[in-house]
């Protein structure tokens, strides 16, 4: 599959997303997880047409990586309507996902088959597509955290319970990522950890995450200092995806920063 073909693929699924997001806000239930599956297939489709052609998975460079990441927050923003009903998440996670596809759009970058050895570990698929996956459930808690700040303090309550249970999937992802890329740092360069800049910014993030669940468990807690520290929490995870590569000590240091465009 050529890169060419992407915007293609990519019309279809966001055409069929905002049908989807559209049918949540008219109370159309059906349609609106019918057209939002399609629209995950149809870009699926792609990103597996490219697996096949590259001869290796798409998550070498950042515009790789932001092809699953536009793929998994419609998914994630599907899981949240189905879960808790909320009309206006289908449309978030629709035009949170158009930005990312613009900028592949926008700034396209040589998507090939080389693959240098440090990324040819059996680990490294698992590692990405799981931290995306992650990614997209915390961005989708940042989401709420945000539409929680403009609700008044009696709502406050129930919102905040709900981010619980998407913070927990979200960070047990994210966990399980990271012991993946131990595993593969461990066959890639010998070692588990090496508090490299990328590896530094993981565990910050991390933390972050962690220091919210426990705030939330201490009785007599401030809602919405809960729900500004996931939208600082969200903060540190996009200078840990994209932002490190823009730290010079990160690009003299860092094993992770393999080029401008990883």
């Amino acid at each position: 599959m050529d890169w060419n073909y992407f915007i293609y693929f990519a019309i279809v699924a966001v055409l069929s997303w905002g049908v989807g997001a559209w049918a949540a806000w008219m109370g159309k239930t059906r349609t609106a997880y019918t057209a939002t599956a399609a629209g995950l297939l149809v870009f699926f489709s792609f990103i597996l047409s490219m697996w096949i052609s590259l001869e290796r998975p798409p998550l070498r460079t950042m515009g790789e990586t932001r092809l699953w990441y536009s793929f998994f927050l419609p998914l994630s923003g599907l899981i949240v309507f189905a879960r808790w009903k909320y009309k206006w998440i289908l449309s978030f996670s629709t035009v949170l996902s158009l930005v990312f596809i613009c900028v592949n759009l926008f700034k396209p970058e040589i998507h090939d088959k080389t693959l240098m050895p440090a990324l040819q570990s059996p680990w490294f698929a698992p590692h990405v597509i799981v931290y995306m996956f992650a990614y997209a459930v915390l961005g989708a808690s940042a989401l709420m955290a945000v539409y929680g700040l403009v609700k008044k303090n009696y709502q406050l309550s129930a919102i905040n319970s709900q981010l619980d249970n998407l913070v927990q999937v979200g960070l047990a992802f994210m966990t399980f990522g990271m012991l993946f890329g131990a595993l593969w740092a461990k066959e890639a360069w010998g070692h588990y950890w090496s508090w490299d800049p990328k590896e530094t910014w993981a565990a910050i993030t991390w933390l972050a995450y962690l220091v919210y669940i426990h705030y939330r468990r201490i009785p007599r807690h401030s809602s919405r200092l809960a729900l500004w520290m996931l939208i600082v929490a969200f903060m540190l995870l996009q200078m840990c995806w994209w932002g490190i590569n823009y730290l010079p000590s990160a690009r003299e240091t860092s094993v992770h920063t393999y080029s401008t465009s990883s």
